[in-house]
């Protein structure tokens, strides 16, 4: 798989044991994970800002009475906002029961358990953290455990967990599910961006997939850490899943972190910089971040809805010809890769590389 390839990480100390540590011990946090400066950042947060972020309803979207509105509120979310959550998505709620109870089981495990999963060089597969380019880099507060799950020939059995018994089955049916979810919004994404859905659907053909499941640990000193740095994701879409009740997800919006409230039973999607650029700069690839709670652990999955390995980042043709010309430059979806890792999670440093002078 092209991001398999484009590079790994750098081992680091667990997380989940640091954190333990320092929680009953009162011992100082690293340096390298602290992040003072970061953290002092204003934050947006309560219910009217929350209630602002768009959701989409899937029923609307596929209902004939309703879809055009559905629709246009869809490209809505994905011009103004970049992120939207979804309901009524038809992913059944036995699925994602099962993913989330299994996924929690996985990280409640010994150490030495997990690390029979550890990351290899040169492969983002397996249990660690990513990201992890330099010795000197600051580190996020979380521990990750990455899978490719689409294509199927492309899955590394040798990081599939075989405890809890049932994960491996779980993962495999809440891809398929998450898959057709994607599908279908991508349909509707072409419609909106006024492409035929094949030309949108052919960058995505054979709907690659990745798994990054994360582990937030608790920390009592919470505002001198981040989860999750600063980033966009390199995919077309993400389908995120809130795997518990602790919130700690974060967009940028006009400069400012908004706290996200997930929905229960609800799905957080994001435009990711693929999109942004197949979409000629339509639709917005946000900033996002996660922050950790003082006390209670935090879990959640981010499935990544990439584009095919032979395929070209760059805008769509006939929205070049619309627009009088392109507005990021393109490049093979393996180069487009290896440059998303290389450069670390640094906001949207690597997609603005891309532009080019028309914006």
């Amino acid at each position: 798989m092209a991001h398999v390839e484009a590079g790994g990480s750098l081992p680091v100390p667990n997380v989940q044991e640091l954190a333990q540590t320092c929680n009953i011990s009162d011992e100082q946090i690293p340096e390298r994970y602290i992040r003072v400066q970061e953290g002092a950042e204003e934050v947006i947060g309560g219910r009217d800002i929350s209630s602002a972020i768009p959701v989409i309803d899937l029923s609307k979207l596929l209902e004939p009475q309703s879809s055009k509105d559905e629709c246009v509120k869809l490209g809505s979310a994905c011009k103004q906002w970049g992120f939207f959550q979804i309901i009524n998505h038809g992913v059944p709620d036995e699925v994602i029961h099962n993913f989330r109870n299994d996924m929690a089981e996985f990280f409640k495990q010994p150490l030495q358990a997990k690390k029979a999963y550890s990351m290899v060089p040169g492969n983002i597969q397996g249990y660690g953290q990513h990201f992890v380019v330099s010795e000197n880099q600051k580190l996020d507060w979380a521990d990750m455990f990455c899978l490719v799950l689409r294509p199927s020939d492309y899955r590394d059995m040798r990081f599939w967990p075989s405890h809890p018994p049932s994960f491996r089955d779980s993962i495999d049916r809440y891809s398929s599910e998450a898959a057709k979810l994607v599908s279908c919004l991508l349909q509707f994404v072409a419609t909106d961006i006024g492409v035929e859905p094949e030309s949108l659907m052919e960058r995505f053909r054979g709907q690659p997939q990745s798994l990054r499941m994360t582990y937030y640990p608790p920390c009592q000193q919470a505002d001198k850490v981040m989860g999750l740095s600063p980033h966009t994701d390199a995919c077309g879409l993400t389908l995120l899943l809130q795997a518990n009740d602790v919130q700690g997800l974060q967009i940028r919006k006009d400069g400012k972190w908004v706290a996200v409230n997930a929905i229960d039973g609800a799905f957080i999607v994001n435009v990711g910089d693929t999109l942004e650029i197949l979409s000629n700069g339509r639709y917005r690839s946000i900033e996002h971040r996660a922050v950790v709670h003082p006390t209670r652990e935090r879990m959640s999955a981010a499935l990544f809805h990439l584009a095919c390995r032979d395929a070209t980042v760059g805008p769509l043709p006939e929205l070049v010809k619309n627009d009088g010309g392109a507005r990021y430059s393109s490049m093979g979806f393996m180069e487009f890769m290896k440059r998303f890792f290389a450069a670390k999670l640094d906001g949207r440093s690597n997609l603005e590389s891309m532009k080019t002078e028309l914006m």
